[in-house]
């Protein structure tokens, strides 16, 4: 099991900056790929970033490629999401998750790959 504790969230104005943690505890942190998902309002979940379980791989969605950056400090068992520029359309629940083999970061940008959810941190970005 692994346990994921989200922070960082807030509301800022379009153009901004905030860093996202994401805590992890339980199992090895570091066997595991790990990912920021997030849902707007009226959406469905949606894939925004992954990192490989040594930090070496990552995986963005296109409409956040160049403004944000996933990272992850294994030492630390946390990960990170700093996202720069951002918009009103970045206003989301942002929910970290664990892959669900360890040493694997097979699919993804697929929900259905991450066994452990956090319970999100709501970022609202205003115009």
């Amino acid at each position: 099991q692994v346990q994921l504790v989200e922070s960082g969230g807030g509301l800022v104005q379009a153009g901004d900056s905030l860093r996202l943690s994401c805590a992890a505890s339980g199992r090895t942190f570091s066997n595991y790929a790990m990912a920021w998902f997030r849902q707007g309002p009226g959406k469905e979940r949606e894939f925004a970033a992954a990192i490989s379980w040594a930090g070496s791989v990552t995986y963005y969605t296109d409409s956040v490629n160049g403004r944000f950056t996933i990272s992850r400090d294994n030492a630390k068992n946390t990960m990170y999401l700093q996202m720069n520029s951002l918009n009103p359309e970045d206003t989301a629940v942002y929910f970290c998750a664990a892959h669900s083999i360890p040493r694997s970061i097979s699919s993804p940008r697929s929900l259905r790959s991450y066994a452990y959810w956090g319970q999100g941190t709501q970022v609202t970005v205003s115009s």
